[in-house]
């Protein structure tokens, strides 16, 4: 992702109002074990470190959960029930919706802002880990995610000022990078595709995570492309079908890797970032945390059945 596309809105907008929204399977996929995840304000950290390895496991076997979203990201509100909205996030593409990905978000976890108001011609991306959002007398108010994207004010020395679903806020510049939003982020080639979620090496896994709190497999594919310039698809199937195809004997840093059961011949079920080297860097599966691994003697070597390449080789990068 890079550039914020805004044609699919009218004049007003929803936007995420929390650090990170959980996009759910339906309004009744939520727990009350959740109630930390749902909340307002969201309390992700929290919610996912209480979670046990079977509660944490049932979001994905029991279908609960779909993506997620970072604060101030814009989504499509299509249906209201309850306390409850049906949303398409336009850019986490996907076959399930061509509009983007469909999922049930509380609905107090996002606010409706003015189209033209929230639009300004440079963005801020966040390139730390975490950022804290401070209000004017520099009190710390939230704290965002890496790749948290937000329309920029004003530049100062120390300080960013930013459009949020609060108000005016201000972040540490040295904790983002500003770009030009009709222009997006600058495209990065392969090794940088893997710098730029190497850091989080031991991470735990979590299903549908689209935050530096937690990744699933295909969510760390997609955040390494977005901090990239590139946006891809939000899951591993929809990713195996784009780009360019890529013999597995011509295989460079930064390369999708596409794995299915039945020794590659069944259904695909993961995607990891080639690390270079025969090396991978993925995230596997709930209980265990974000790895880079040797491919040879491992079931992956099996299972690998498709390798893609979304970045681009540029004396620029």
């Amino acid at each position: 992702m890079v550039k914020q596309s805004f044609d699919q809105f009218d004049d007003t907008l929803y936007v995420t109002a929390v650090q990170v929204a959980t996009v759910w399977t339906s309004p009744d996929s939520a727990r009350a074990i959740d109630e930390q995840g749902t909340a307002t304000p969201a309390k992700i950290n929290e919610w996912i470190q209480n979670l046990t390895y079977e509660q944490n496991l049932a979001l994905c076997t029991e279908n609960r959960v779909q993506s997620q979203l970072l604060y101030g990201q814009p989504v499509l509100v299509t249906e209201t029930k309850d306390n409850w909205v049906h949303v398409v996030v336009p850019d986490q593409p996907s076959k399930k919706d061509p509009r983007g990905y469909p999922g049930w978000v509380p609905k107090g976890q996002l606010k409706k802002v003015n189209k033209a108001d929230w639009q300004e011609e440079l963005s801020a991306v966040v390139t730390t880990d975490k950022a804290w959002l401070q209000n004017e007398a520099g009190q710390k108010e939230i704290e965002l995610s890496y790749l948290t994207l937000l329309p920029v004010v004003k530049v100062r020395e120390d300080l960013t000022e930013v459009k949020t679903p609060h108000g005016n806020r201000f972040l540490q510049t040295d904790d983002v990078s500003i770009f030009p939003t009709e222009e997006g982020l600058k495209k990065g080639n392969g090794s940088e595709i893997v710098k730029a979620v190497e850091r989080y090496t031991g991470l735990d896994y979590f299903w549908g995570g689209m935050s530096s709190y937690g990744y699933d497999c295909s969510g760390l594919a997609y955040a390494a492309h977005k901090a990239n310039g590139y946006q891809i698809a939000r899951d591993a199937t929809d990713q195996a079908a784009s780009g360019e195809e890529v013999p597995f004997d011509e295989l460079r840093q930064g390369d999708l890797l596409f794995f299915a059961y039945e020794e590659g011949k069944g259904r695909l079920h993961h995607v990891g970032i080639y690390y270079g080297d025969g090396y991978m860097l993925h995230s596997p599966q709930t209980g265990k945390g974000i790895e880079i691994i040797e491919l040879a003697g491992t079931v992956y070597e099996k299972e690998l059945c498709a390798a893609r390449r979304y970045w681009l080789d540029t004396e620029e990068t």
